[in-house]
């Protein structure tokens, strides 16, 4: 039996009610309130409190709702500590455990700006520890403020897994249950949602098999990137990750549990698929497999020119033979670059490859693979050279290497480790992912990158083109309204104490310029991993949309009680 606390506005007086004992260290309730004579804690009121016992607090009580914020600095960040949290009183019978104490994990994220601080942490065993939550929450009805929020790995830019004074339930409590691979002509596998997809990778592998759309970084939980979409260099061919999934299992915002497909239950596996968590909770999915290769070929060429290097990968991505992996990067301000590759990679023309300056000019990178097995290397390397022949980039700049499938799928994971080493992982991230039409991208190359981003190293700037059609537009997810698009997607670190171009305040401005820039210009992009603060922010984003996406959240979950970290709805209280 699970005993929840529950502090609830009962009057016009609010009244506080405690109904279960009352330990004097939750710091989840030893908060301040504003009362008559300032600010003052909620200690000698609980050192008051016998269990059953109530609380008369002063009339003008009211909610704290960004108590804790730090002041400091023009690069300090915000930090928001639940004190008064209105909880819940239950009894359900979980197989899992909530946690009150040592939850700042949860209140913490990959984009370390936003610090959320829970009142608990559901740590689920089996998916009905997850629906008999929600559904308690559902019954309480409109009267409780109480929200949910999974956290899969903790990657969230913008605390959009946390859930302020609300329940966060850890999904990765999931991932220790059976994945299930099935061969034959269409192979899948089923996975509880916690799981990371490296995992995934690995397990498949043994049959091998192998997922066929990724995301650059593998250490993300199943749920966590089909709640948004999952895109990396195979999305040209494949879609993206929502592009690959057979069936879900989903817990609703009523706390049902519903097993969804194209053929069964299809409005709300479109809804959940790209939704950011607004419709459901996924906790199990079928993901589409192929075929898995032994070997990767992994190729790096330069552009000088961004019209040649766009021309270039739309020719890739639309041709029939081609290569398996395709993405661009932005080179700004670094000098050295090929120096630097010759530690993994081999040049073509190691004289031609030594004359090459880069001189500190914006160049762009074509990042390229072929898979292949050691039987077919020869195959592989006249197939290659025959792509290439097609290119027209700088030919001294030509690096190959030759890494197993798995060292290539996994390499920024080897990047993590040699920042954690730095200290340079667990920095603030305030990253910019847009999607730009295609018959804007000049435009946008040459007011961002030749204007905007010119004095900046510190983060991968990626830019690849993407068919749409292998996109569904029944999904939740919004792309721009042409054949293809571009995902450009800016992966700064900031130091939080620094001045300089380094520094968070100086990046977050950088990425409203950008954005204000877009706007000016009338480009059309839309934000992937969006971020905004406002509902007619988030009804512009989803367009024409707007309306199927707010019949689906009155459907699946009327009394806005996932996600709130999104910043899409927020739930109406009821005040007795």
């Amino acid at each position: 039996m699970i005993n929840l606390k529950k502090a609830e506005v009962v009057s016009d007086l609010k009244r506080v009610s405690l109904r279960s004992k009352v330990r004097k260290k939750e710091s989840y309730s030893d908060g301040p309130y504003v009362g008559n004579k300032g600010l003052k804690t909620m200690s000698a009121f609980r050192q008051r409190a016998d269990f059953g016992a109530e609380l008369t607090l002063p009339s003008n009580f009211h909610r704290l709702r960004c108590d804790g914020i730090r002041q400091g600095g023009p690069n300090t960040i915000k930090r928001y500590e639940t004190r008064i949290s209105f909880d819940f009183t239950c009894s359900m019978d979980l197989l899992g455990q909530f946690s009150f104490d040592g939850n700042e994990f949860a209140a913490n994220d990959f984009g370390n700006q936003f610090h959320f601080l829970p009142s608990a942490v559901l740590h689920p065993k089996k998916v009905s520890d997850i629906a008999a939550t929600i559904k308690h929450v559902w019954q309480m009805g409109p009267a409780s403020g109480l929200t949910v929020a999974a956290r899969g790995h903790g990657h969230s830019l913008q605390g959009q897994a946390q859930a302020p004074q609300g329940i966060v339930i850890n999904m990765e409590s999931l991932s220790g249950q059976e994945m299930q691979v099935h061969r034959g002509k269409f192979p899948y596998v089923d996975v509880p949602a916690g799981e990371l997809w490296i995992n995934i990778l690995h397990e498949c592998l043994k049959y091998g098999l192998a997922p066929k759309s990724w995301t650059d970084y593998l250490h993300l939980t199943v749920g966590g990137t089909l709640s948004n979409a999952g895109i990396s260099g195979q999305a040209f061919r494949h879609g993206p990750q929502i592009s690959n999934v057979h069936q879900l299992e989903v817990v609703t915002g009523k706390g049902e549990v519903v097993v969804c497909s194209e053929e069964k239950n299809a409005d709300l596996f479109h809804a959940v698929l790209g939704g950011l968590g607004q419709f459901g909770i996924i906790t199990r999915a079928r993901i589409s497999l192929e075929p898995a290769p032994k070997m990767v070929k992994w190729i790096r060429v330069l552009y000088s020119d961004f019209s040649t290097f766009a021309r270039d990968q739309e020719h890739l991505i639309s041709a029939e033979n081609t290569f398996d992996y395709i993405e661009g990067l932005v080179i700004v301000n670094k000098t050295g670059l090929i120096n630097n590759w010759r530690a993994s990679f081999n040049p073509e023309d190691p004289e031609q490859a030594n004359q090459f300056v880069s001189d500190g000019r914006t160049l762009f990178c074509l990042e390229l693979t072929k898979n292949f097995n050691p039987d077919e290397a020869t195959k592989t390397n006249k197939e290659i050279k025959s792509l290439l022949s097609q290119l027209s980039y700088i030919p001294s700049t030509l690096f190959v290497t030759e890494v197993s499938y798995v060292e290539f799928l996994d390499r920024v994971h080897a990047a993590e480790l040699k920042l954690r080493s730095k200290g340079l992982w667990e920095l603030p991230h305030p990253w910019l992912n847009l999607l730009v039409p295609r018959s804007k991208i000049h435009s946008f190359a040459e007011g961002v990158f030749g204007s905007i981003l010119t004095n900046t190293n510190n983060g991968p700037v990626l830019v690849y083109p993407v068919n749409k059609s292998k996109w569904d537009n029944r999904t939740s997810f919004v792309t721009p309204e042409e054949d293809i698009f571009y995902l450009v997607a800016f992966l700064p670190h900031a130091v939080p104490s620094s001045t300089e171009n380094n520094g968070l305040q100086h990046l977050l401005s950088i990425n409203k310029r950008i954005l204000n820039f877009c706007e000016a210009a009338h480009l059309g992009v839309k934000q992937y991993l969006p971020y905004y603060t406002t509902q007619e922010e988030w009804r512009s984003h989803y367009g024409p949309r707007w309306e199927v996406f707010v019949q689906r959240k009155s459907a699946y979950d009327p009394l806005a009680i996932l996600a709130p970290g999104q910043r899409i709805f927020q739930k109406a209280i009821s005040i007795l």
